[in-house]
């Protein structure tokens, strides 16, 4: 994996992508970032990454998966365009504003992220105590973890009609001191349960507003 950017983002990042096992490569611009993160990814570089004889010298076309996390919109660009047009197929780039997004997307970068965006409508959402964890996947679509509605307590996932009523999905239950599981139409919605439900935004907020 090749992380180029090192700061809060792209750092955290290549942190957890190491955690998870994978090798990866730190890119950053700055000599100071490099060595900080030196002994903590499986190798970094410091290296101007808007240049492609620069992206060409790392290798950055052997990588599956490239994540572009600069910071500085103008580098941002350029880099993810360089990529691009080396035919790296598969890259993600943090942009900071609707705008970059918007630009970032159209040089042909494969997934754009706005990772304070995102964050701030995911705990907005959870601050409300209607929502225990969200998660919007793009296209309008959104993964909530909520409590069962008063009006489901003690009855099935099949006797209740879920999709049919509220037109969401509930794909996960756990019952109180469980782990989840697959929710089956023989899943008793309790009133201590959690569930994960799925579906349009209006949808899974709508139905997390009856709990």
């Amino acid at each position: 994996m090749l992380v180029i950017g090192l700061g809060r983002f792209g750092g955290h990042l290549a942190l957890e992508l190491v955690a998870l096992g994978h090798e990866v490569l730190g890119v950053d611009v700055d000599p100071d970032t490099v060595q900080q993160f030196a002994p903590l990814l499986t190798k970094v570089i410091a290296a101007d990454a808007t240049r492609p004889e620069v992206l060409r010298q790392i290798g950055a076309t052997e990588f599956n998966h490239v994540v572009v996390g600069i910071g500085d919109v103008e580098a941002s660009i350029l880099t993810t365009a360089e990529l691009v047009a080396l035919g790296v197929r598969d890259v993600w780039a943090k942009a900071v504003t609707d705008s970059h997004k918007r630009i970032l997307e159209k040089v042909g970068a494969a997934h754009v992220v706005l990772p304070e965006h995102e964050m701030g409508r995911r705990i907005a959402h959870q601050v409300t105590g209607k929502i225990v964890d969200y998660i919007e996947l793009g296209e309008g679509f959104a993964l909530v973890e909520t409590r069962v509605p008063k009006e489901l307590w003690g009855r099935t996932l099949g006797e209740s009609q879920v999709r049919a009523r509220y037109g969401v999905t509930v794909v996960f239950v756990k019952p109180r001191g469980e782990r989840f599981t697959y929710a089956n139409p023989d899943s008793v919605l309790d009133q201590d349960c959690l569930v994960l439900v799925a579906g349009d935004i209006a949808a899974v907020e709508g139905f997390a507003e009856l709990t």
